[in-house]
């Protein structure tokens, strides 16, 4: 049978004598139970103050290094004696023939040379051989500007025998670009003769927002990656940021120089691009923890004992999957990290539980039948 406890007349019960002793709630504070809380998954994580990498990504597109592309022109009138090279993506080395034009004029200019070689060395004056040395130096200038390389006219001095043909040869190790000639084809100055692209380097072009051009810098280290080579990734060096906007997407070009030695990254090429950079150390807490209400972010800050407070945070940057904080935490608090909405839905209810026990100038309502019959006493 169930025992009733027996009080003295007049005595009133306790029931913290009875009931199991809970910490206070403070009025900023709700309460769920630890019980309520494994049931719907609440798990919490600390404010902790660790360093923070931000990471922005992009995609580009793989260009020649235009400081490494050199383009043959005729400089002077003839026809396309020999192609050495014919077809685009052709490799040479440097120093290599890349084709051989006949001039007429050409060797009219190599015979003045020679000329003016023979007449300073028959100079019996210092004054004669002076002069023949300025005329010497414009010839030797003219003959450059033809694509006549200073080995080729020095071994021309030294043989006394003018050509007929100019053969062009290429400035570095690359590769062939373009061929717009062929052989037998009448060529004038100005002509379009060969392309030859040095790829052991090469730019890539990317585009940031504008939001993000804050953390450009110029040196800033590039991590490229392809579809073409999976697994591998290239390092570049971000070189140029372009200090105009595309007005339309609100974005900034850039250039990342990248070491292309083995000619992997081809021109057209699409790459990934991502940019890791430390932003300092900060306090922080997981992105899951912010429930974010409009105007203002909030987390809920463990108190022990199955309490919690809601309490507005100022953020900063996101960086992955984590969230600065500014002002609100202090470093080791306990937040709730899953289950917010939930969380969320239990001091709503107990918010508006609350409410309805008071009026509407905050002073409780007396709902105790005892108390009401106090009341009623008190009138009569």
């Amino acid at each position: 049978m169930d025992l009733v406890p027996v009080m003295k007349k007049g005595a009133t019960p306790d029931p913290s004598r009875h009931a199991p002793s809970t910490p206070a709630v403070a009025l900023n504070e709700f309460q769920v139970p630890v019980e309520r809380q494994q049931q719907i998954g609440v798990t919490y994580a600390s404010a902790v103050r660790q360093r923070m990498r931000h990471t922005m990504r992009s995609v580009g597109m793989v260009a020649p290094d235009k400081t490494r592309v050199w383009e043959f022109v005729a400089r002077v009138d003839g026809y396309v004696q020999k192609l050495d090279v014919t077809s685009p993506g052709e490799k040479v080395e440097e120093g290599q023939p890349l084709l051989t034009i006949y001039s007429p004029e050409l060797f009219v200019a190599e015979r003045e040379l020679i000329d003016l070689v023979q007449s300073r060395d028959r100079a019996s004056t210092s004054e004669n051989r002076a002069g023949a040395e300025r005329l010497l130096t414009a010839a030797h200038h003219r003959l450059e500007q033809w694509n006549i390389t200073p080995q080729q006219i020095a071994e021309m001095e030294k043989t006394r025998q003018p050509s007929e043909t100019l053969v062009l040869h290429s400035p570095f190790r690359g590769v062939i670009e373009e061929v717009p000639v062929d052989q037998g084809r009448k060529v004038s100055i100005g002509d379009h003769l060969v392309n030859v692209a040095n790829l052991s380097v090469v730019w890539v072009w990317a585009e940031f927002y504008e939001d993000e051009l804050p953390m450009l810098e110029k040196g800033q280290k590039v991590r490229i990656t392809t579809k073409s080579y999976p697994g591998e990734a290239f390092e570049g060096e971000l070189s140029l940021i372009n200090p105009f906007l595309a007005e339309m997407k609100r974005t900034v070009k850039v250039r990342v120089d990248i070491p292309n030695p083995d000619f992997k990254l081809r021109p057209g090429m699409y790459v990934d691009l991502e940019l890791n950079m430390d932003m300092g150390e900060g306090l922080t807490i997981p992105v899951s923890a912010v429930m974010p209400t409009g105007s203002r972010a909030l987390v809920f800050v463990d108190k022990g004992a199955g309490r919690l407070e809601p309490r507005a945070v100022q953020l900063g940057r996101q960086f992955g999957d984590t969230y600065e904080i500014k002002s609100g935490l202090k470093e080791g608090e306990r937040v709730v990290a899953s289950a917010n909405f939930l969380i969320d839905a239990e001091s709503k209810v107990q918010g508006a539980v609350k409410d309805f026990g008071t009026d509407g100038k905050g002073e409780k309502e007396s709902w105790g039948m005892g108390e009401k019959a106090s009341s009623h006493t008190h009138h009569e």
